[in-house]
């Protein structure tokens, strides 16, 4: 489990549970915030290079990933996740903030990603 924070800090996580069988990551935050956040939508919004590009502007469409499952995860330091998937990937790290803002605002990112695939005739599939 983290480290206590710092007064006045970013939301910090309580607990984190991966549902393997579910392919989701459960994470509680102590401003009683919980999120349930599904393998897929990690692995399409990673915030890996690969994913996010080098630069403003530069982010990439994943598609296929319907089925991808989170095969591990590796605390780094105090402040990220790495998320191993099993499909191979595995060099995004997911700070709290990054976990936190994926569950706050998950409804609107996953709409857009579809919006996205639909735009570049891609498929989750």
């Amino acid at each position: 489990m983290p480290d206590v924070p710092k007064p006045g800090a970013a939301p910090w996580p309580t607990e984190i549970k991966l549902r393997k069988s579910e392919r989701v990551l459960e994470i509680a935050f102590d401003d009683g915030a919980h999120f349930r956040l599904g393998a897929e939508l990690l692995r399409v919004e990673s915030p890996s290079a690969e994913v996010q590009g080098h630069g403003h502007g530069q982010k990439k469409t994943v598609p296929g990933k319907a089925n991808v499952a989170i095969s591990g995860l590796e605390p780094v330091g105090n402040y990220a996740l790495r998320i191993l998937f099993d499909d191979g990937h595995d060099t995004g790290l997911f700070t709290w903030e990054t976990l936190y803002r994926l569950g706050r605002d998950r409804e609107k990112i996953w709409a857009d990603y579809l919006t996205a695939l639909e735009r570049q005739g891609l498929s989750r599939e």
